[in-house]
């Protein structure tokens, strides 16, 4: 007795097509074998897959159980082979149809009572039937909704096996789940956040603003309490919105990630992660035993918010120069190499000094030069190299505070920074891999940065009286371009190099030495 059922597991972020082959014998000892390479949780599914068939009123025969799965020289991992292989069983026993079988992918984990739980995945594994040609998918019923964004592939949700059975057999119709994708992605692309919640900070809040029109990494330097982290979480809202592709892209990482925050499965706004100092570079960068994406992959086409940055261990530091500068994750392994997606805006935060006080006219700094000079080196030279714009952000006035007017509402905010966005596109069109000004390299600003006499002298002068440092002047263009992005400008002015140069303050001899 013999059967094959289709099903699908995940690598990296995208998903492959599993052939679920089973073969009952009477003719060796009664035993369930698995193979194919699988994993611990897929190993343990026989005894999942037992009790469900037992428990929905079916009975397996004692024979010599063999369960493949095919291409058998990848590993497989996970509970979601539970529902394919119990259908392949009841297949070869002549308990389903065959009329359907080879046109449907099957995923699921199975209760011992018969009932299936939620999968992560079910995103990319819908998007790969598409891709080969499969016409429906039966997945959980709380994944069926992140299934149907999957435009051409019929989705059918099922809370146990006996359900699957009789829509196998054609006992029970269920009709396919649909989802207005438009309608819905504009329904879920609001924030909660808004930059007018924010009193005071109009330097800070233009200095952001510069950094979301060109994509610049952001460091902000200040005492506690001066507002950064409530900076740093309205960040998202100034962005341009996301595209329906940027939205699916993202929902893949979320989905295998398994922290999609809804049932509707679909990531609407932009990301924010916000990891501890005390994470881990798997943590960070993605990896592990069985690899998993790391949180410059969750903060994929987001915002990926690194606090108290001088507390972060130097190595996790460091394992983010790769994806800052390729906007990918590569992880190898023996048997594998998985590439996922990390292209993100880095915002850092951190006190400028081990006090935190040392900007703070209302309070005294207890730190030595010593102590400061070794609280900043904890920051290494190439990670600065990677971030644009630095800010100082002071501490708030009461009159600040106590000012009832609203501020400027990130909407309009988004409006000008949407703006700048096009004219990068535009400037860009014919090169390619360029999407925004901080994607420059050296020959692009030779092109699109050029100055007039009074700009070059006034950053010669800068660099000389300030104590910029080399790695400054590449920076200083670069937002000078996004300044002059926004005011509608085609070439660089004075007036947007001298802006640019205030951005720079953690390669003043005053931070350095």
């Amino acid at each position: 007795m013999n059967s094959k059922v289709l099903s699908s597991s995940i690598l990296g972020i995208d998903a492959y097509i599993v052939e679920v082959e089973c073969h009952i014998t009477g003719s060796r000892l009664p035993k369930f074998v698995t193979v194919g390479l699988p994993e611990g949780a897929v190993k343990e599914s026989k005894e999942r897959v037992s009790a469900a068939i037992q428990n929905s009123g079916y009975k397996l025969p004692g024979k010599h159980i063999t369960v493949n799965l095919a291409p058998a020289d990848i590993r497989k991992e996970g509970s979601a082979f539970d529902l394919p292989i119990a259908i392949g069983l009841l297949s070869a026993i002549g308990e389903v149809s065959e009329d359907y079988i080879n046109k449907i992918l099957l995923m699921g984990e199975l209760a011992l009572d018969g009932s299936i739980r939620p999968i992560q995945g079910v995103l990319p594994i819908a998007i790969c039937a598409k891709k080969n040609g499969i016409p429906g998918i039966i997945v959980p019923e709380e994944n069926a909704k992140e299934a149907s964004v999957v435009e051409g592939v019929k989705v059918a949700g099922a809370s146990s096996l006996n359900e699957v059975v009789h829509i196998l057999n054609g006992i029970i119709e269920k009709d396919a789940i649909k989802t207005d994708l438009k309608s819905y992605f504009k329904q879920h692309s609001s924030y909660s956040r808004d930059f007018s919640d924010v009193k005071g900070q109009e330097q800070v809040k233009r200095a952001l603003e510069v950094a979301a029109a060109g994509g610049h990494n952001v460091i902000m330097v200040g005492p506690p309490g001066s507002g950064k982290t409530m900076l740093s979480k309205r960040i998202p809202t100034i962005l341009p919105d996301l595209t329906l592709d940027e939205a699916l892209e993202t929902t893949k990482i979320h989905s295998v990630a398994g922290i999609l925050l809804n049932k509707l499965g679909l990531v609407g706004i932009r990301p924010f992660r916000s990891p501890h100092h005390t994470i881990s570079d798997a943590g960070l960068i993605g990896g592990g035993t069985i690899p998993k994406p790391g949180e410059v992959s969750l903060a994929h086409h987001g915002v990926l918010f690194l606090d108290e940055l001088p507390e972060f261990k130097k190595n996790v530091l460091e394992v983010m120069r790769q994806p800052l500068e390729d906007s990918v994750v590569t992880i190898a392994r023996a048997a594998m190499t998985l590439t996922y997606p990390a292209q993100f805006m880095l915002v850092a935060a951190m006190n400028p000094c081990p006090c935190g006080y040392a900007t703070d006219p209302t309070n005294e700094c207890a730190c030595s030069a010593q102590m400061i000079q070794r609280y900043m080196s904890r920051i290494s030279g190439p990670l600065l190299d990677r971030i644009d714009i630095h800010i100082e952000v002071p501490a708030v006035s009461f009159q600040e505070l106590a000012d009832k007017e609203e501020g400027e509402p990130s909407i309009d905010i988004q409006e000008r920074v949407q703006k700048a966005r096009e004219v990068q596109l535009s400037r860009f069109k014919k090169s390619g891999n360029l999407f925004a000004n901080a994607q420059m390299e050296s020959q692009d600003l030779k092109t699109h940065c050029g100055l007039d006499n009074e700009s070059s002298e006034l950053l010669r002068t800068a660099m000389d009286k300030l104590g910029l440092s080399a790695r400054a002047y590449d920076r200083i263009l670069k937002v000078s371009r996004t300044i002059a992005d926004l005011d509608r400008k085609i070439k660089i002015d004075s007036g947007h190099i001298s802006e640019a140069i205030q951005y720079r303050s953690l390669d003043r001899q005053l931070w350095l030495g």
